[in-house]
């Protein structure tokens, strides 16, 4: 389910907590919404606002943690990339298979990872063009050195390949982490409650219910950052794909 749909359905549970509230309020006698008992329901109220307070900020930290980490991710591959192309254009014409299907990887990632406007778009993980770097390992690896110079290239090169096909398959494994339904599910269960408090407390007015409107769109859009950033590669906040590119240019020269 897209980040979009989420956001949507926890902005539509929260306003209708808030409306329900609202009109909850107008059919209850009145000795229960007296002063004891608002401040029943402001305690109530605060100990579960605590708790999603902590729990959306903790989550929108861990969120942008893991955007970050894939950000850096990108980074070093981008740049482990050019230092393979390099190495294997020092060691001689024998690896120009490899550093063509080096490209070819490169552009497979751009174009199945961020997408292309003229095609039709799902959301794939930009890390699962398998066999992915393999294929110029085997290469690599059948290289026969004529030297020690060689030698030392060809040992370079199958180590930072082998770096990138680490960090390859750590990413694939790590892309169907997420945000867990059932916390979800908890936490729009904490918000509804709490809007729902707020309606039963206040007067049904145009002032208050765009306020409510308002709020619920901003607790919205915090779950619908959480959600998105916890993808940042298939998300609409999603990673640049500019240092690939940038390695793009670099590379086969």
């Amino acid at each position: 389910m897209s980040s979009i749909i989420i956001g949507g359905m926890v902005f539509a549970c929260l306003f209708a907590a808030a409306m329900m509230g609202m009109l909850l309020r107008l059919r209850l006698p009145n000795h229960h919404l007296d002063v004891e008992s608002k401040d029943v329901i402001r305690l109530a109220t605060a100990v579960v606002g605590t708790l999603s307070a902590l729990a959306l900020g903790l989550l929108i930290a861990s969120a942008k943690n893991v955007y970050d980490s894939n950000e850096i991710e990108v980074r070093t591959s981008a740049a482990r990339i050019v230092l393979l192309d390099r190495v294997m254009a020092q060691y001689g014409p024998e690896t120009a298979q490899a550093r063509t299907r080096l490209r070819q990887l490169i552009e497979t990632r751009l174009n199945r990872g961020w997408g292309n406007s003229s095609t039709e778009s799902t959301a794939v993980n930009p890390f699962d063009e398998s066999p992915g770097i393999e294929p110029v390992q085997v290469v690599l690896r059948a290289l026969t050195p004529g030297n020690e110079p060689q030698r030392m290239l060809q040992a370079r090169a199958l180590e930072v390949s082998s770096q990138l096909a680490e960090a390859h398959w750590i990413l694939v494994e790590s892309n169907t982490e997420g945000l867990p339904t059932a916390f979800l599910v908890i936490l729009t269960c904490w918000l509804a409650w709490l809007f729902a408090t707020f309606g039963l407390q206040a007067p049904a007015n145009p002032t208050v219910i765009g306020v409510m409107l308002i709020c619920s769109l901003s607790v919205a859009a915090a779950v619908f950052l959480v959600v998105d950033m916890a993808h940042p590669y298939i998300g609409i906040i999603h990673v640049s794909d500019a240092p690939l590119r940038t390695a793009l240019m670099n590379i086969g020269k």
